[in-house]
């Protein structure tokens, strides 16, 4: 897999209108008379808004989606000039941060023609969402709006955002071919006596050096025939022959994640962690087999987990081999025994098969992939199918 030339950075306009267009008739399915965003993807999804700015914790975003016509933005007047480059023409600010209101008036001013009419608002609830916002704040804005109701707007943000653009996909597929890359020059980064904390820094370097925006997330672990968690900050110590080194990242180009890892024997490898990876090198085959439109994430999920059950029928006890990929790291769905969503055409999934062995060490193995009719695309270069030693 090659890094193919840099797709177009933003979206046109019309995308943007499409997504509204498509909000809307399901707010309308759903008898919504708006809709209220707060978190930093769904704002960006709706109008293109992206910057490091949501670092900061101090001042609150808001986006309000009428049943007809653009986006309303309600935010801090320090992002008032980036904003006025987006396709947003209604953009209400306050000199934030103003605890004393921050923003609260100007949605109550807002939202107030809404409540008259005993209207009904939408706002996500449900897993996986969040509220940006001073629970005190959200309390005290509905108390100023006696007449409003408040629905769960969770299933319509899903519906939208599990199913991606061809101009979302060309920068899913970008982000995994440069990461691809980086992977590839692993083995020329380690030097004796290099720790994971010294390879973690060059793999980042190398990733940042082979076009990627950002490395916000990479996570790991080695030790001798294996690692225990995959969660794990990098450790001092030098990686000694026999250590299984494994590297999960999640670059971003153009605000979009890739999310899949890569593992390495150092110097030898023993019989435990080849077979273990040889093993979720199937469980990955059984899912690129079955992610097919119509079959549903449970049935997925089985695949893989009859390959792991070979050697261990817990699969590790994750609770999910896989989940959406998009503009954060994990999004919905999840490739799980209890998720009955079905996929469809340009889904964009990690396949991320688990399992447990010898004494509390496991493996993890993980591609990015992008659902269409017939097999999938896969947005990451192949892991070969025996465990690298280098």
């Amino acid at each position: 897999m090659s890094v193919p030339d840099e797709p177009a950075r933003g979206f046109d306009r019309a995308e943007f209108a499409e997504r509204t267009a498509r909000a809307q008739a399901l707010m309308a399915a759903a008898e919504l008379d708006g809709l209220l965003l707060t978190t930093q993807p769904e704002i960006r999804y709706f109008t293109g808004f992206q910057t490091a700015f949501w670092h900061s914790p101090t001042r609150p975003w808001f986006l309000y989606v009428p049943e007809t016509g653009k986006p309303l933005a309600v935010i801090p007047e320090i992002g008032a000039a980036l904003m006025r480059q987006t396709w947003i023409e209604d953009i209400r600010t306050w000199p934030a941060p103003r605890p004393t209101d921050d923003g609260v008036g100007l949605l109550i001013d807002m939202l107030s023609p809404l409540a008259k009419r005993r209207g009904r608002l939408g706002v996500p609830k449900g897993p996986e969402t969040m509220l940006r916002m001073p629970l005190g704040d959200y309390e005290r804005l509905l108390a100023a709006l006696p007449g409003l109701v408040i629905d769960d707007a969770t299933a319509i943000i899903r519906a939208l955002r599990m199913v991606k653009s061809p101009a979302e996909i060309a920068k899913l597929s970008h982000i995994g071919a440069v990461a691809s890359k980086a992977f590839a020059e692993v083995p020329s980064l380690l030097i004796p006596g290099m720790t994971p904390v010294g390879m973690f820094r060059a793999f980042r370097q190398t990733a940042l050096a082979m076009g990627a925006d950002e490395v916000p997330f990479l996570v790991g672990g080695a030790g001798q025939d294996g690692y225990r968690d995959v969660i794990s900050p990098p450790v001092p110590k030098p990686v000694a022959p026999g250590d299984i080194l494994m590297m999960d990242t999640g670059c971003t180009w153009d605000g979009y994640f890739c999310d899949f890892d890569r593992n390495f024997a150092i110097a030898r490898a023993s019989d435990a962690p080849r077979r273990a990876y040889e093993v979720l090198w199937r469980a990955t085959e059984a899912g690129l087999e079955a992610a097919r439109p119509g079959v549903t994430c449970r049935q997925v999920f089985g695949a893989m987990q009859r390959e792991i059950a070979t050697v261990d029928p817990a699969g590790g006890d994750i609770g999910r081999l896989g989940h959406g990929l998009g503009m954060q790291l994990t999004e919905w769905p999840s490739l799980a025994r209890w998720d009955e969503t079905e996929l469809c055409e340009n889904m964009v999934l990690t396949l991320e098969p688990s399992l447990g062995y010898q004494d509390g060490l496991m493996m993890v193995h993980e591609e990015n992939i992008v659902v269409q009719q017939g097999a999938p695309r896969l947005l990451t270069r192949r892991a070969p199918p025996e465990l690298p030693v280098i």
